[in-house]
């Protein structure tokens, strides 16, 4: 069996979307702060924008393009109201889809919620080598896609595999 990789630790971006949240009252964007950093991580930036897909897709670019940035943690904007429009903002960026993380976290959500997580729009994917999480908006969500997910995707220990341990192999043509 192949030894434990060392925890490498990542460099993070958080991005609230909100018509209503302040800084003050980000309960969500303040879990996944709180998340990373606990888990080993680095805060690069943080930020809150209203649920408008040019202002979303502005901030995500300039993260997207920044070398130093390992991975952008999106919350809010993912349901069905005529104001969420994070998939539509998002997923354009994208060079590769995660199918797989949504259908993951409606599994792991239907525990919590019931056939509610239907109505979940989150998925994740990459843009130039920055994997790219859109969660809901509810600090719950964030709980479930953070501790049943995320953090042992982004953990070089997890095994047999995980997303950290491809980030040398990202760039490969």
């Amino acid at each position: 069996m192949k030894p434990a990789a060392d925890f490498v630790p990542l460099t993070l971006c958080v991005l609230t979307v909100s018509d209503s949240r302040t800084a003050e009252a980000d309960t969500s964007g303040d879990f996944l702060v709180d998340a990373l950093t606990g888990a080993g991580h680095r805060l690069q930036q943080r930020a809150i924008v209203k649920d408008d897909r040019y202002h979303m897709r502005a901030i995500v670019s300039s993260w997207i393009a920044d070398d130093g940035v390992h991975g952008i943690l999106i919350t809010g904007g993912t349901g069905f109201t005529g104001r969420d429009s994070t998939p539509e903002a998002i997923e354009p960026l994208l060079d590769k889809l995660m199918p797989g993380f949504g259908e993951m976290f409606r599994a792991v959500s239907i525990e919590e919620i019931g056939t509610s997580s239907l109505q979940s729009r989150a998925f994740a994917g990459l843009a130039n080598q920055t994997f790219v999480f859109c969660l809901p908006g509810s600090t719950s969500a964030c709980r479930t896609a953070w501790e049943k997910i995320i953090q042992s995707q982004l953990d070089a220990r997890t095994r047999p595999c995980n997303l950290a341990g491809l980030r040398p192999r990202l760039g490969e043509r």
